[in-house]
């Protein structure tokens, strides 16, 4: 069977995006080069916003069962940290999770969706025309060519998809590289431990027993990403560092990374769209990579099943790159602002004045506003889409709050309970008996309509009358009027805008 969409790469992002796209009724085809899932896990978290994500669609449980919570997290390894509890989320917490996990997570859940994953198969060419796009693949049985409606690069920084359709990828090249290894003899008692977090390198235990240890050493900081780390570099600047070696023993992984920092110049061009690393690359600042990639792959899996399902209006699938590009952006640069502050403490005419700006900031952390608009933007629960009218309602482009709710008809007790098939949801918190017939009739199984009798008193909803959420869960449209003439005329229009014309589509 022919696919809609062909993913080029089965990492965190194009996984995402291919249960996106088949939950809303969409056959993507996933291609990966990898004969077999990444065993290594660059990745160690999962922030706020995408737990909620998971949570959207059903699967916060299976990811809440694989790792452990954390109440918060840092900002360039300040000593303050941020405080994900002071956030309005039910999850408000960074969930430790090996990245190999989350992907096995999310392909297990692919293939609940009927999802065709084609492994061992490289991707050496995207072409596009008027109708569609060819992908050529190398594999097992040799060159082949797929055929689909759009093709979506996930396939990271050295994208192909993204080289084939012409897309710039300005920024600036590595000045600095980290290091990191994976051990599997290390003693988590050991008080050489304690020394090494004092200096600032970081130690993760991971979920099989193992330990991570991530380093800047000021003498090796200058090598190059691409010259291998070996046992003795590792063990020497562990030593420099924190005067000890940790008792490292045999690495299971040990790699090199570095702060090159580029974001696409367009996330589409015609048929061809980008999202995760192929988009933006960053320092690992933060662990905000995997997530905004995550992120990506929600803001677009909706947008393009409309397109191919032929009720989008227009300019819908542009919207993409219209939000989640300025949202790449602010990753790259708050992601370099956390680089640099690591940096200055290592570079020796700066050292000094380094630690007194890190000392100042960390002071501003512990005021609660500070720490809260930083948290906010480095969990993704501060991203607001830019509302379409001059006189929208405040919560226009803000994510829905997972409020408690009664609604008619329903055993859900609260709204992400409603969500998990990829649809408008357009609640009514006026009891309008005619809402739920009118919406069915016009726009189908694209919205569904819920009448709420009973909800939190959140302060956000008060005096709303109706809510109409995308299917990532932010606000279309809200209305508080309390006119049903008016509320009536505003609907319409936000329908028409947002979920197309009535009667159009599948």
């Amino acid at each position: 069977m022919t696919p809609d969409v062909i993913v080029v790469g089965a990492g965190p992002t194009g996984l995402m995006l291919a249960c996106e796209l088949a939950l809303a009724g969409v056959r993507p085809l996933l291609v990966e080069r990898r004969l077999a899932p990444q065993r290594d896990s660059r990745a160690l978290t999962l922030h706020p916003r995408s737990i909620e994500l998971m949570d959207l669609r059903g699967l916060a449980p299976r990811f809440l069962a694989a790792g452990a919570t954390v109440p918060g997290w840092h900002f360039a390894g300040l000593e303050t940290r941020l405080d994900f509890t002071a956030l309005d989320s039910r999850h408000a917490y960074t969930l430790f999770i090996a990245q190999a996990r989350t992907e096995a997570l999310l392909a297990e859940r692919a293939g609940e969706l009927g999802v065709e994953i084609l492994r061992g198969h490289e991707t050496v060419d995207v072409r596009q025309d008027a109708d569609g796009v060819e992908v050529d693949v190398r594999g097992p049985g040799g060159r082949r060519t797929l055929r689909a409606a759009y093709a979506v690069g996930c396939d990271g920084a050295r994208s192909l998809v993204r080289t084939a359709a012409g897309i710039g990828f300005p920024g600036t090249d590595e000045t600095l590289t980290g290091v990191l290894g994976d051990f599997e003899t290390i003693d988590p008692a050991d008080p050489a431990l304690r020394r090494a977090r004092a200096r600032g390198v970081l130690v993760a235990p991971l979920e099989d027993g193992a330990t991570r240890l991530v380093y800047l050493d000021p003498a090796r900081m200058r090598v190059p990403s691409r010259e291998p780390v070996t046992l003795e570099e590792f063990r020497a600047s562990l030593t420099d560092i924190c005067g000890s070696d940790c008792g490292v023993g045999r690495p299971r992984w040990l790699s090199r990374f570095g702060n090159a920092s580029r974001l696409a110049d367009c996330y589409r061009a015609g048929r061809i769209l980008l999202a995760g690393d192929a988009a933006h690359i960053h320092f690992p600042a933060g662990g905000q990579g995997l997530n905004t990639g995550l992120q990506d792959a929600a803001g677009l899996g909706w947008r393009l099943a409309a397109e191919i399902g032929g009720w989008a209006p227009p300019g819908l699938l542009d919207g993409y790159d219209a939000e989640r590009r300025p949202v790449g952006a602010a990753v790259v640069e708050n992601t370099e602002v956390q680089t640099l502050l690591a940096e200055l403490t290592l570079v020796p005419q700066y050292a000094g004045p380094g630690a007194a700006l890190r000392g100042m900031l960390d002071e501003f952390l512990g005021m609660a506003e500070v720490n809260r608009t930083l948290a906010a933007r480095v969990s993704a629960l501060g991203t607001v889409y830019p509302a379409r009218r001059p006189d929208a309602d405040p919560l226009e482009g803000r994510r829905m709050p997972d409020i408690g709710l009664t609604a008619a008809g329903s055993s859900a007790t609260r709204f992400y309970e409603l969500t998990d098939r990829s649809c408008f949801v357009l609640l009514d918190f006026a009891g309008d008996g005619a809402l739920a017939s009118t919406v069915e009739v016009g726009w189908g199984e694209r919205v569904e309509a819920v009448t709420v009798t009973g909800w939190d008193q959140h302060p956000e909803l008060v005096g709303v009358s109706e809510v109409l959420v995308r299917p990532d869960g932010h606000v279309a449209w809200a209305s508080r009027a309390a006119d049903p003439a008016g509320r009536r005329a505003g609907r319409a229009r936000a329908l028409t805008a947002w979920a197309g014309a009535p009667g159009t589509g599948n």
